[in-house]
């Protein structure tokens, strides 16, 4: 009888913890029969198998990359959502690390368990081995999406290799096409939607994940065949980079396909939303994604303290409530993300209006600039003045001491990178603040609790925070490295209406006419909008491909969708081309007593660039000398 190594730990996790990492016990050799036999081995196993699944969620960096212990150098930062203290531009995924192989690893696993499985479905319905069976491919087919992704064109390993049963040379599989994987991602998924239970336990797939996440690869696969100009054929003639053009309806339609497979399983959540309430709109978008019994939740990734924990909340909260190990503000949102959103106002170009006749406008309070902001922003990132946690979010560049007869002129010039001048401005160069006297005899810190010090690494350097999935109620004792445990919602339901629409807008400008594509993409759109509090689109002459993507952008920020988007639709060099991010700087008037902003650009001269070979990574080197059937991505 074959043997295959288990850790013991594994036959002793309890489900609901759905550990990610875990310290494990020596490994032992356990007998095939120990674990296929019983539905608690089976659990065990598949609890490994899901532990391991390749998706980027709280402990992924392009810089640390997948399953990793920290969130430093975030996605956000390489997107243009925000900014962070340890990136100063764009950059590529650390090709240096275990990617490659650990997704080899879960596709074996996988393999292993579908081809062992039926040897023992004596012992089981054939409903529970169908279902099992179901899950194993779900597993395999998001796993080979994490690679073609990443890699275009891989080796299509579909069953158990064994040496020395077979050769050397037969292990050293050559790469395949990328539209092959693609078309293996989507018959997998197919089986694993036909074979899976309509519900699962939280973690788990059902049918509707797998029809979700087709949705997803099926989009990408799509945008690759219309927008890739990257080509790389080995000698058989396959692909290895880049989809023919000519198959991007083929894929746009089974992305639609699969997205209209959920319509009626899943819904927005909208528990404390009212209309026309802005508060309860902002309150329930926030209360999202905490709800563990929330509709939109399609498949989760969970955190138990102690036994699988991140640092989300301490690596991200504003200064002011950080805990012990003194980590905070790593991600800032951009200005230009939060001017991607209604309710602020504007200049004629789309810019946010700070000035009037070329003097600055001044307020009474840091909010009252956001007084109409679209609530959906308000529940993503935190403004300076803005309450969280019960306290104010107190973000500040300085306090301006000059007069201000006849208004307050710009301090800098339009476009400038320059720092902010001395002269009647005081600032703050590390969070030991001077406090200032005021001309009323109070004082102030000219930065605040948790805005810029020139010379601290722990303060917004944007001119705001994020509150997004930033437990509300978490005292600051436990904000602490290790210690956070909220959920990581992998797909929920507002994604794949915008996959939806999407696909139906694309298919829509490849000239496809079988269905209403635009009225419904309009469709969907509108239900997005209607619960984040946004406009609503008028008419379906606005639903552009460009809308599409912007609500896109707005509605899964800081989910790490963004860095990919970019790739897939191959915009992340034209987007970042010598980009420099922008900021807004609140700032005190001191004999007003009242506040100005001043929208600009990045101080730090952080500027972004992103390398078109990026939209391929480099395949491992160490993969291409162990073996030579390997071929090189375009570049490296």
């Amino acid at each position: 009888m074959k043997k295959y190594t288990y850790t013991i730990l594994a036959f002793l996790l309890c489900w609901t913890t759905a550990c990610k990492k875990l310290d494990t016990l020596p490994p032992s050799i356990v007998k095939d029969a120990d674990v296929f036999s019983t539905a608690a081995g089976i659990q065990a196993y598949m609890s490994r198998l899901y532990s391991e699944l390749p998706i980027e969620d709280f402990r992924y960096s392009p810089e640390r990359g997948l399953n990793m212990f920290w969130i430093i150098s975030p996605t956000s930062a390489t997107t243009g959502e925000a900014l962070s203290r340890d990136q100063n531009g764009s950059m590529q995924e650390n090709t240096g690390l275990s990617t490659w192989g650990d997704c080899y690893r879960v596709i074996r696993d996988a393999n292993y368990f579908a081809e062992t499985l039926p040897k023992y479905a004596s012992n089981f319905t054939p409903d529970q081995v169908n279902n099992w069976l179901g899950e194993a491919r779900f597993v395999r087919a998001a796993t080979y999406f994490a690679l073609v992704k990443r890699y275009g064109g891989v080796p299509l390993v579909d069953k158990v290799l064994n040496y020395p049963e077979q050769s050397i040379e037969e292990l050293k599989i050559p790469r395949t096409s990328e539209e092959k994987i693609y078309d293996f991602i989507g018959t997998d998924l197919d089986y694993a939607f036909t074979n899976l239970p309509e519900t699962n336990q939280a973690g788990r797939a059902n049918k509707y994940a797998a029809a979700g996440f087709k949705s997803r690869a099926m989009l990408y696969a799509g945008t690759v065949a219309k927008y890739n100009n990257i080509s790389l054929v080995d000698a058989s003639g396959n692909r290895l980079c880049g989809i023919p053009a000519a198959k991007a309806v083929t894929y746009f339609k089974a992305a639609y396909d699969a997205a209209v497979l959920v319509d009626g399983k899943y819904s927005l959540y909208k528990k404390a939303w009212a209309a026309g309430d802005k508060n309860a709109q902002y309150q329930n978008y926030v209360n999202m994604f905490f709800d563990a019994s929330s509709p939109e939740n399609i498949f989760v990734r969970q955190y138990h303290y102690p036994e699988s924990v991140h640092g989300y909340d301490a690596y991200n909260v504003p200064r002011q409530l950080m805990g012990a190990n003194g980590y905070s503000s790593e991600v800032n949102p951009t200005l230009d993300f939060v001017e991607m959103f209604d309710g602020l106002p504007k200049n004629a170009d789309g810019t946010i209006k700070t000035t009037t006749g070329g003097k600055y406008d001044l307020y009474t309070n840091t909010m009252d600039l956001f007084a109409n902001a679209e609530p959906r922003l308000r529940a993503t990132v935190v403004f300076p003045g803005d309450i969280m946690k019960g306290v104010s979010i107190e973000i500040r560049r300085g306090i301006y001491t000059g007069s201000s007869a006849g208004g307050i002129s710009p301090l800098l010039p339009a476009g400038s990178t320059a720092h902010y001048p001395t002269d009647n401005i005081v600032q703050s160069a590390n969070a030991s603040q001077t406090p200032y006297k005021l001309p009323n005899g109070t004082t102030m810190n000219p930065a605040g609790l948790s805005g810029y010090f020139t010379g601290d690494g722990t303060n917004s350097v944007s001119g705001f925070s994020i509150r997004k999935y930033i437990v509300p109620d978490k005292p600051t004792s436990e904000v602490l490295e290790n210690r956070s445990d909220q959920t990581w919602i992998e797909l929920r339901y507002a994604e794949v209406l915008l996959n939806r629409a999407e696909a139906a807008v694309e298919l829509n400008a490849l000239g496809q006419s079988d269905k209403s594509y635009v009225q419904d993409a309009f469709t969907q759109i509108n239900q997005i909008r209607e619960r984040a509090g946004a406009d609503l689109l008028t008419g379906t002459a606005g639903v552009t491909i460009d809308v599409v993507r912007k609500e896109r952008k707005k509605e899964l920020g800081f989910e790490n969708k963004q860095y990919w988007d970019m790739r897939r639709w191959r915009v992340a060099d034209k987007e970042q081309n010598s980009t420099i991010y922008r900021t807004l700087m609140p700032f005190y008037s001191a004999n007003d007593n009242k506040y100005f902003f001043d929208a600009r650009l990045d101080e730090r001269n952080s500027r972004y660039t992103f390398d078109v070979r990026w939209y391929y990574e480099q395949i491992p080197q160490g993969e291409i000398q162990k073996s030579q059937n390997l071929i090189q991505n375009p570049g490296y």
